[in-house]
């Protein structure tokens, strides 16, 4: 099951989110957190607060709702920082004339897993990479000197 929080149109370039997204991509919550209390950028934050809303709604589920969650079982399975709406601004130039320049929006997106729960770690994926394996086997090689035919030429006009 994943355990989602999104935050959106924080006032933060995209680019400058997914460094600090890129950081805790794949560890354990309390890894990431840890690690967010000590990155010395702004968003980092921002991210903190997200994550922490994401641990807050698995611990609803499984409270309110009955779900089995282990808590300490968590990891960050997707972090993510898709672009938002951007705002036009005029900056004034040399000799009466104006520069344009956008401040960027991000949508920023944490899910969350649990070790284990996943579908991509039943034993039912390493059957079916199995199977695949042998129809690979089984299938006829092609040439080995790895010339091709020549192709058919069509019939000139007359």
């Amino acid at each position: 099951m994943e355990f989602r929080a999104e935050a959106r149109y924080m006032r933060v370039s995209p680019q400058k989110a997914r460094l600090v997204l890129d950081l805790i991509k794949g560890r354990r919550v309390e890894e990431a957190m840890n690690t967010l209390l000590f990155t010395k950028k702004r968003v980092a934050e921002t991210v903190h607060k997200l994550l922490r809303s994401a641990v807050e709604n698995a611990n609803y589920l499984s409270a309110e709702k009955g779900v089995e969650v282990d808590l300490d079982n968590l990891y960050v399975k997707r972090a993510v920082a898709n672009d938002g709406p951007r705002m036009k601004r005029i900056r004034p130039a040399p000799m009466g004339r104006a520069y344009r320049y956008q401040r960027r929006m991000a949508h920023i997106e944490i899910a969350l897993a649990e070790k284990g729960k996943d579908k991509g770690d039943s034993g039912v994926a390493t059957v079916v990479g199995e199977e695949t394996a042998a129809k690979k086997a089984a299938r006829p090689r092609a040439q080995a000197s790895g010339k091709r035919a020549p192709a058919r030429k069509a019939a000139a006009k007359k």
